[in-house]
């Protein structure tokens, strides 16, 4: 994988600013003794323009890496804070530069490169968090990037659960319109069956009634024809029962 050329800048810059550090402790220091400071002084005034160039570097890959959406807002939000660090660091080189004979507490500590064998703290090192203390800026380098893969595999995770979600809610849509479709067809069909079935109750109360009409009609004509049950009342009740009742 290829360097990120912004901390490989970043890590330039923060270079120049201990140089810058470490010029002005040892001009003052020269200051002190009585010795000529001139040529360290161009130095460090060479150092601070190459440091005022880097920042403005640093500032247009920042924004280009944000507007072309190469990382997140929250990697970009972290960049920028380291920025506004140096950028803080840059006025206190200067205004140490120009307030010559002077140590601030910037100054004072010992620096990051060979700070501990000189016996004196690392400006760099002031307000550090204590999961970067004591690494190196490629080791910080390879922290971040570590947390911004482990951000991209979370945000992948998290994409990854969305679509599954996003599927099954279109499947269960998907399922609930056929059954919606089946619903409607058995609501048709009931209303068809009982429809049906309505027409054949009538059909069958009509032939009901019209059966009854003929049979009372048939035993009216047995009656007629026999004269033997007309005479003899028994032989007429025997008629009327087996046809089911009387026909009036």
């Amino acid at each position: 994988m290829a360097p990120d050329p912004w901390f490989s800048t970043y890590d330039s810059t923060c270079h120049i600013a201990q140089q810058i550090a470490e010029k002005i402790q040892q001009r003052n220091q020269y200051e002190r003794n009585g010795e000529n400071t001139t040529k360290l002084t161009v130095t460090i005034r060479t150092l601070l323009q190459n440091l005022k160039e880097k920042i403005a570097l640093l500032k247009d890959l920042l924004l280009r890496a944000v507007s072309t959406h190469q990382i997140t807002q929250l990697e970009g939000d972290r960049r920028q804070n380291l920025l506004d660090d140096l950028v803080t660091r840059e006025r206190l080189l200067l205004a140490s530069f120009k307030n010559e004979g002077s140590e601030p507490d910037l100054i004072r500590p010992s620096l990051m490169t060979g700070g501990a064998k000189r016996g004196a703290p690392n400006p760099w090192l002031l307000e550090e968090p204590e999961e970067t203390r004591g690494l190196g800026f490629d080791d910080i380098r390879q922290q971040q990037q570590r947390i911004i893969q482990e951000q991209d595999a979370g945000l992948d995770a998290l994409s990854s659960i969305i679509s599954r979600q996003k599927q099954m809610g279109q499947e269960i849509g998907n399922e609930l319109d056929e059954q919606n479709e089946i619903i409607d067809d058995l609501t048709s069909l009931v209303e068809n069956t009982d429809e049906k079935l309505r027409t054949e109750t009538r059909r069958v109360n009509l032939v009901d009634r019209k059966l009854t009409s003929c049979g009372n009609r048939m035993l009216l004509l047995l009656l007629l024809n026999d004269t033997h049950a007309m005479q003899c009342p028994h032989r007429l009740s025997i008629l009327i029962g087996a046809n089911g009742g009387s026909y009036f």
